[in-house]
């Protein structure tokens, strides 16, 4: 898998993967990830990529002509068509099947935006797709971006020691995941179920998938909703 980060702060995205498991991936050869810096193509003595927006109104926008220039070297850089997403508030709540979906991409190129946002124009000609990680606003698309990437990555095949492990997390099949326990058995009068330690398979099995549709009753009626519509 091929991904392109286009940044005008390039150190945030450095940072941010050292310390991410799909450094794992890049390691492994099964990701390479390259990090552009949107101010090398800016013609601007200054590398300006931000103006005041169009009609007024406070804040800035980040420019169209140095993300044409960025996004288009990317693409040729690319092995096959990529897909290419803007993280945004208007975009579709990122969700696992999401996730699930574009880790079988074989090149994704990620627009990291600032301030009040990008030209629109940059948007209508180039974005697959916007993806919101929320309904709340940060201050950088670096932080949105990679929290879309490592939703990805985990899945890519071989990034992961173990991809069962995120075959069981919460949202794979709509429900949340059952809690764990580990040692100590007790600590401060606290046990953990007996049925942990029971060795049975089946109860094991049965008293987890009890517990996954429990909590999501309880904790998150929306998806019980979903994944009841589902089993229609």
């Amino acid at each position: 898998m091929n991904i392109y980060f286009i940044t005008p702060f390039p150190e945030s995205i450095k940072i941010l993967i050292e310390n991410n498991i799909s450094n794992q991936g890049i390691k492994k050869k099964l990701i390479d990830v390259n990090i552009v810096n949107l101010r090398d193509f800016s013609d601007n003595e200054y590398k300006k990529i931000d103006d005041e927006p169009y009609g007024g109104g406070s804040g800035m926008v980040m420019m169209a002509e140095p993300l044409f220039k960025a996004i288009d070297y990317c693409i040729k850089k690319c092995i096959d068509k990529p897909k290419i997403i803007f993280p945004s508030p208007k975009g579709k709540i990122l969700d696992h099947s999401t996730s699930e979906s574009l880790s079988k991409e074989g090149s994704l190129i990620f627009i990291c935006g600032h301030y009040k946002g990008i030209d629109q124009r940059v948007i209508d000609k180039y974005v697959d797709l916007e993806v919101s990680i929320g309904d709340y606003i940060i201050s950088n698309g670096e932080l949105s971006s990679m929290i879309i990437f490592d939703s990805i990555a985990r899945l890519v095949p071989g990034v992961l020691n173990d991809l069962n492990s995120a075959m069981t997390d919460s949202f794979v099949d709509d429900l949340l995941d059952a809690p764990y326990f580990t040692r100590p058995n007790e600590i401060d009068g606290l046990k953990v179920p007996d049925v942990l330690l029971s060795g049975n398979h089946k109860s094991i099995e049965d008293w987890k998938n009890n517990k996954k549709i429990e909590d999501t009753k309880n904790k998150r009626p929306d998806l019980w909703k979903k994944y009841k519509e589902k089993k229609k």
